[in-house]
C-alpha cells in the first residue's frame, strides 16, 4: 500500500542542534509534583505535529477521531544517532462522523509512523517550524471484523444481542441490524500482537486478533452496566439509564500493566447511582482491573477502585477523564479535560492536564456491596465513608502558556489551526533512553477532531462539518521513577 506523506520532512539545523540539548535546559522551568513520597517531574512540551483536517485513508473515509485511542506500536520504538526517536503509533478513531446522527461506521486503526526531533530551546518556533520536531506519515488501515467476518458498526446502540457461547450480552443497533456496534475509546496493544479496546456504548472491553477479529468480550460489574428501571440492559448513549455507566461516560481509559498482565478500564466520570447524572456530582468513578494472564478462560476481575475525578474551582464540575495509562505499580496517569478549544463554542480552555492518581492506600471494592447498583459509592456524589479513594494530583498542564507560545500555539482569542483542540483524548508512553536521566519519558498525546472538516468524506459520501479541525499531537518529557519497593 502507498503510504501518504504528512506536515514537514526536513529538519532545520537550529531544531537539529537544540535536540541535543541537557533535559535541564528545556525553554521552560520543570514542574515537581509528589505522590506517595516519590518526585515526579514535567519537563515540558518538547513536540508538535498534526494531521490536516482534510486527509482522507486508504478507504476513502477522512482520516479523523483518531485521538480516542492510540498505542506505540511493539517493536518500532527506537532512538536515532542524531538526536532524533522513530516508531509508529496505532490510532484509533471512535463511531465515525455522526454531527447528526450515528452512522454506521466499520471500526478500524491506522498506523501512522513518526519521527520525533525534539526541541528543548526557549526561543518560540512558528507554527510552521514546529511541525518539524514531529513529522508524520500515515502508512495503513486494518478494519475490524467478528468471528464470522460481519462488520463491526457505528450506529447507536438500541437493542441488545442475547447471550451467545461465551459471549455475554452485546450492543447492537437493531435485532434487524445485528452488528457489533463499538465506539471505541481505549487501546492496548498487547505483547502477542493483539490488540484489547473498550468502547462507549457497554461500557465493554473486547479482544482483537491482530488481522482485526473480534476474539472475545468483557462484561464489567452489574454497578457499571447501562440498565432501566426494571433492570433490564439498555446500550443506548442518547438516554440515561437508570444505574450504570452515564451516556457517552463509557470506558474511556484502557492501559495494560505489563509485568503482571493486568488490563485495567476507567469510566469517565461515575456511574449514574454514585451521582453520574450531574456535572456537579459526578466526580467518584469507577476503574476496574482484569487478569488476562491466561488465554484460555474469561478474564477474571481482580480488583475496582473509586478515582475522585478533578472539579472546577467556578462551577464545580466534574473534568472528566478521557484516558488512563500505567505508569509503574499502583500508579496512572489520567486525562482529564473540559471541552473548550478548537472545535468548541468557545476558544479559551480551563482544564486540560495527563496528572497522576495512586491506588496504593485506595480502597479495593472488588467483591464488596457496592457492585450491585442498589449500593452506590456516592449517593448524590457524596463518598461513602467506609471507602478510601485513589489519590490524585495535578502533573501535566496542556495549556502553559510557555510550552504553547515555544510551538506557536495559543489557548484563547482566534479560532484558528494553532488554537489548541478541544477534546485530547489518548496517551501513551515511550522511554527516553537518557542514560544521564533513566527515568525520562516522552508523554504522546492525540486531539480527537471529531471528523470536522468542510472536506469530508465518511462511507464515500461527501459531508462538509461547517469547521475544519486538525487532528494535533503533542509529545510531553516527563520523569517517572519507580516506587521503592517496601521491605
Amino acid at each position: 500500500m502507498a503510504l501518504f506523506k504528512l506536515g514537514f520532512f526536513v529538519v532545520i539545523a537550529c531544531l537539529s542542534a537544540s535536540s541535543t540539548a541537557s533535559p535541564t535546559s528545556i525553554g521552560r522551568r520543570s514542574v515537581t509534583v509528589t505522590l506517595d513520597g516519590v518526585n515526579y517531574v514535567n519537563k515540558g512540551l518538547v513536540g508538535f505535529g498534526l494531521i490536516p483536517h482534510d486527509f482522507k485513508e486508504s478507504t476513502g473515509d477522512s482520516l479523523g477521531g483518531i485521538g480516542s485511542a492510540i498505542a506505540l506500536k511493539r517493536g518500532t520504538w527506537a532512538k536515532g544517532s542524531n538526536g532524533t526517536y522513530t516508531g509508529t503509533l496505532l490510532v484509533r478513531p471512535d463511531r465515525g462522523h455522526n454531527i447528526d446522527t450515528t452512522i454506521d461506521y466499520q471500526s478500524r486503526q491506522h498506523e501512522i509512523e513518526f519521527v520525533l526531533t525534539p526541541y528543548t530551546g526557549s526561543e518560540n518556533l512558528n507554527f510552521g517550524d514546529a511541525q518539524k520536531t514531529l513529522q508524520l506519515t500515515y502508512k495503513n488501515t486494518t478494519l475490524m471484523f467478528e468471528r464470522n467476518n460481519t462488520k463491526t458498526s457505528g450506529l447507536d446502540a438500541l437493542a441488545v444481542r442475547p447471550t451467545q457461547g461465551s459471549d455475554p450480552e452485546l450492543p447492537i443497533p437493531s435485532e434487524e441490524f445485528s452488528h457489533l456496534s463499538l465506539d471505541v475509546e481505549g487501546l492496548v496493544a498487547a505483547p502477542d500482537g493483539t490488540f484489547w479496546i473498550s468502547d462507549e456504548y457497554g461500557p465493554y472491553i473486547y479482544h482483537f486478533s491482530d488481522d482485526g477479529h473480534l476474539v472475545s468480550a468483557i462484561q464489567p460489574p452489574a454497578a457499571i452496566l447501562p440498565k432501566d428501571k426494571n433492570g433490564n440492559i439498555n446500550f443506548t448513549s442518547v438516554e440515561s439509564p437508570t444505574t450504570g455507566r452515564s451516556p457517552n461516560q463509557g470506558f474511556e481509559g484502557l492501559t495494560l500493566d505489563p509485568e503482571n498482565n493486568i488490563l485495567y478500564a476507567m469510566l469517565q466520570s461515575a456511574t449514574i447511582q454514585d451521582g453520574g447524572d450531574d456535572e456537579s456530582t459526578s466526580s467518584f468513578t469507577r476503574m476496574v482491573a482484569y487478569n488476562i494472564s491466561d488465554d484460555s478462560k474469561q478474564p477474571p476481575l481482580v480488583g475496582e477502585w473509586v478515582i475522585p475525578l478533578p472539579v472546577s474551582n467556578d462551577k464545580g464540575k466534574t473534568r472528566p477523564s478521557s484516558e488512563i495509562t500505567f505508569v509503574s505499580e499502583n500508579i496512572f496517569l489520567s486525562l482529564s479535560r473540559d471541552g473548550k478549544g478548537m472545535g468548541n463554542d468557545d476558544s479559551e480552555s480551563k482544564y486540560k492536564q495527563a496528572d497522576l492518581f495512586s491506588i496504593a492506600h485506595a480502597t479495593n471494592i472488588q467483591g464488596m456491596k457496592f457492585d450491585d447498583p442498589s449500593n452506590p459509592v456516592a449517593p448524590n456524589g457524596k463518598l461513602d465513608k467506609s471507602i478510601t479513594p485513589a489519590k490524585y494530583v495535578s502533573f501535566v498542564d496542556y495549556l502553559n502558556d510557555d510550552d504553547l507560545k515555544r510551538f506557536g500555539l495559543h489557548n484563547g482569542g482566534n479560532f484558528d489551526e494553532t488554537l489548541i483542540d478541544s477534546k485530547w483524548e489518548s496517551l501513551a508512553l515511550a522511554p527516553v533512553n537518557d542514560p544521564k536521566s533513566p527515568d525520562d519519558y516522552f508523554l504522546f498525546t492525540v486531539a480527537d477532531n471529531d471528523f470536522l472538516t468542510t472536506k469530508g468524506v465518511a462511507l464515500g459520501i461527501p459531508y462538509d462539518a461547517g469547521i475544519d479541525v486538525n487532528n494535533q499531537f503533542m509529545v510531553f518529557r516527563v520523569t517517572l521513577p519507580r516506587p521503592i519497593a517496601k521491605a
